[in-house]
């Protein structure tokens, strides 16, 4: 932009003209003329009328104040004599009309993790069933490796449990023997690859296939099959396989499978929580305190394995954890002592865990104000609703 040089003439009339407007008259504007066209030779350009008039009023007004704005000032984001304008989203030159700050409002938020954008591909698919059996399988026989064999014989009885078989109708027998012929040959073959893992002496297969049996998967008319479970735990539990140690107790406690031996139970059971299976060490607890399998009564030992057994606490034997609770409900004579805050404490441990029993019983708690728990209303039904889907479920 050519430099403005003050015209003599001009400026006295200028100085007479504070009254009036502030914008040159049409004769005004003819002296500018003239007197620019003089300046011609030496100028760059010759600037309009807008820009004398933009000239003058920049030379009246005073000088903005610095308020350190940067951003909104445009200093912050200058590039080659570009100035950055908020107010229009870009960079303007020297000739913009807008030469000042302008703070313009904020956009409007966009949609929070709008993912529209994201299409899956044309090859993008999952798996289907079958095609994953069927990698699993070729990956099983390429391995010579127990534990791969023993995972993918796991896979199928999952398979199995999960396969859906239509109801029946008139019109769709065959496809439904068709769906049950094809989950009996995936058991089957989960069977027989067990097997051949429990003869070369894999514990864990030797459990899980002696579980099987149990359970009365993969037997006649699937009922269970103790006869053939048994020896299958004791093998394992040889193996140190603690799970194992504890159902070959359970049957020797029974008579399932085996004859109803205590003594030989008590054994089991001992290999058992000397790995510290809760189970095991809850079932001495008991036995401790109330005198069963051959065991003489004595509470303090007893109350020492339902200890052990609570610090191991899992979701399928939280049992210490509440038999605890109800003895510190009434305390035992030199061993325990009387303590209801902690009881209330152990129910929720094991109410935590879904255990129903425990459950049921802060319910009433918080029904009744026992235990030095505060009568609510909202919590009494909490743990009654908690007692009600625990127990269906286990039934289930």
């Amino acid at each position: 932009m050519a430099t403005y040089e003050p015209n003599s003439q001009w400026d006295q009339q200028l100085s007479h003209s504070s009254s009036r407007d502030f914008y040159p008259t049409q004769s005004q504007s003819a002296m500018m003329s003239v007197s620019r066209s003089a300046r011609s030779l030496t100028a760059v350009a010759a600037p309009n009328q807008y820009d004398m008039e933009q000239e003058i009023y920049e030379e009246r007004q005073p000088a903005p104040e610095d308020d350190n704005d940067d951003f909104f000032s445009g200093a912050a984001n200058q590039d080659n004599g570009l100035a950055y304008n908020p107010a229009l989203g870009d960079y303007r030159g020297p000739g913009s009309v807008a030469s000042h700050s302008v703070r313009a409002p904020s956009p409007p938020p966009g949609p929070i993790l709008d993912q529209s954008h994201l299409r899956p591909g044309k090859q993008a698919a999952l798996l289907s069933h079958e095609r994953t059996l069927e990698l699993y399988r070729a990956n099983a026989k390429k391995t010579q490796d127990p534990e791969l064999q023993f995972e993918f014989a796991v896979f199928m009885i999952d398979a199995s449990k999960t396969m859906p078989i239509p109801a029946q109708t008139p019109g769709n027998v065959m496809e439904v023997e068709k769906a049950m012929e094809k989950r009996e040959d995936l058991i089957r073959e989960a069977m027989a690859l067990l097997k051949r893992l429990a003869d070369r002496g894999h514990p864990q297969s030797q459990y899980f296939l002696a579980d099987c049996y149990a359970n009365g998967i993969g037997t006649v008319k699937n009922k269970q099959d103790f006869e053939r479970a048994y020896p299958l735990f004791v093998l394992a539990a040889k193996h140190n396989h603690p799970d194992a140690a504890y159902r070959a107790g359970v049957c020797c406690e029974n008579g399932w499978g085996c004859r109803r031996e205590s003594a030989k139970a008590l054994q089991f059971f001992r290999k058992a929580a000397a790995a510290l299976h809760p189970g095991a060490m809850y079932r001495l607890g008991i036995a401790e305190l109330n005198s069963e399998l051959g065991l003489s009564k004595s509470p303090k030992e007893g109350v020492k394995w339902l200890k052990r057994s609570a610090e191991n606490a899992t979701a399928e034997f939280p049992h210490a954890l509440h038999e605890l609770a109800l003895l510190h409900e009434r305390g035992v004579d030199n061993v325990l002592f009387l303590d209801h805050e902690y009881s209330t404490e152990l129910l929720a441990q094991a109410a935590e865990l879904g255990y129903a029993a425990s459950a049921y019983r802060l319910g009433e708690c918080y029904e009744y104000g026992k235990m030095g728990c505060p009568q609510d209303s909202a919590l009494s039904i909490h743990y009654y609703v908690c007692f009600q889907h625990f127990f269906t479920s286990r039934l289930l």
